[in-house]
């Protein structure tokens, strides 16, 4: 079996990080693995706000009648002049992680917003990446339940974190992993840990400083407001040994996001028995899921809420109990972690069903 990917150019820079870069590379590669022909085509463009109509036209005309194409939604979904023409001819599936209303950075436009609409209505198929961004396919959009399949991102199996030498025991060493951008809501966290300067804590924003400079600039503002230089380290991009010595360093994890279809980075501290603090918004509570009987691993706080972000962490470092007990519900969770080959099966799932169309 054959299938063309379209993604957007760079998704494979390790530079690059994201949910959706990595997802799109574990997908060719697994699909390679599992015998089909992955042909990849890159269309440059600061997708999803940006315009490359040449590029995709030229990418989608070189596609053979009759071929299977999956395409990520950061491209399709604002590309509906370049993609009808095409969608009769060939089997177009959309890789939607994030609909467009949802994004909060700059993609609130009626014209993109509308284009998504008319793309997902003439797929052949859409996967998904989480049941609530389901939920937003079949409620918002013109699109059939038998043409929705969730493909929930994978968790590599990890070695559960233990402190490195030299790192002193605590309860206070915070994690946040996402590029610093609006909708990571990074200022929420940097607000709420304000009112925590009494207490004993550090917290390390680890992700991309350059993907929304302004917002990069406010957070060090507060930073900066709030007399936080010593606590709170911006690390940049971690990968690798890098990012697992991240993980093996903190004691929680914090997702302050705004907007969340599903959240790779809370299964992958999961994975690494790491409890997990997260806004109770889209798809978070989901990957969050529960342990085998049924604790939480970690707690969900009110969306936008710094105040609430403050009370969850101020539990956190003064609750005992309830900290052991989030740590055995994370070590638990492990076994229940979707796994990349699930992901692999049901994305090849939604292949197969339109290519036999």
């Amino acid at each position: 079996m054959r299938v063309h990917v379209v993604a957007p150019e760079g998704f494979d820079d390790p530079g690059r990080p994201s949910g959706g870069n990595i997802y799109d590379q574990r997908v060719c590669a697994g699909l390679a693995t599992s015998g089909w022909d992955v042909r990849i085509t890159t269309v440059a463009g600061a997708w999803p706000t940006g315009d490359n109509g040449a590029g995709l036209t030229q990418a989608l005309a070189a596609i053979p009648d009759g071929e299977t194409v999956l395409i990520d939604a950061l491209i399709a979904s604002p590309s509906a002049a370049q993609l009808l023409p095409h969608a009769q001819r060939l089997r177009v599936v959309v890789l939607l992680h994030m609909p467009l209303a949802t994004a909060l950075d700059g993609c609130r436009n009626g014209a993109a917003q509308r284009s998504e609409r008319a793309v997902l209505a003439a797929a052949a198929g859409v996967v998904v990446t989480s049941e609530w961004t389901r939920h937003q396919a079949l409620s918002g959009f013109s699109v059939s339940a038998d043409r929705v399949r969730v493909a929930r991102p994978g968790a590599d199996h990890a070695d559960v974190a233990s402190r490195p030498s030299g790192v002193p025991p605590a309860d206070g060493h915070l994690l946040c992993v996402a590029a610093l951008a609006p909708h990571k809501g990074q200022d929420l966290l940097i607000e709420a840990l304000a009112g925590l300067v009494e207490t004993d804590w550090d917290c390390v924003l680890v992700g991309p400083l350059d993907r929304e400079p302004a917002f990069t600039d406010r957070v060090r503002a507060l930073i900066r407001q709030y007399r936080l230089e010593q606590r709170v380290r911006l690390a940049g991009v971690l990968t690798g040994a890098a990012l697992n010595r991240a993980y093996a360093i903190a004691d929680l994890l914090v997702v302050p996001s705004r907007s969340e279809t599903y959240g790779m980075v809370v299964t992958e501290a999961l994975a690494h028995g790491l409890p997990v603090l997260a806004a109770g918004v889209g798809g978070l509570p989901e990957a969050l899921g529960f342990a085998p009987d049924g604790s939480r691993p970690g707690r969900l706080v009110a969306l936008d809420d710094p105040a609430a972000l403050t009370s969850a962490l101020a539990h956190w470092l003064y609750d005992e109990p309830d900290r052991q007990q989030m740590r055995a519900a994370a070590f638990q969770r492990r076994s229940t972690l979707p796994r990349w080959t699930d992901t692999i099966r049901e994305l090849a799932a939604a292949l197969h069903a339109v290519s036999s169309m």
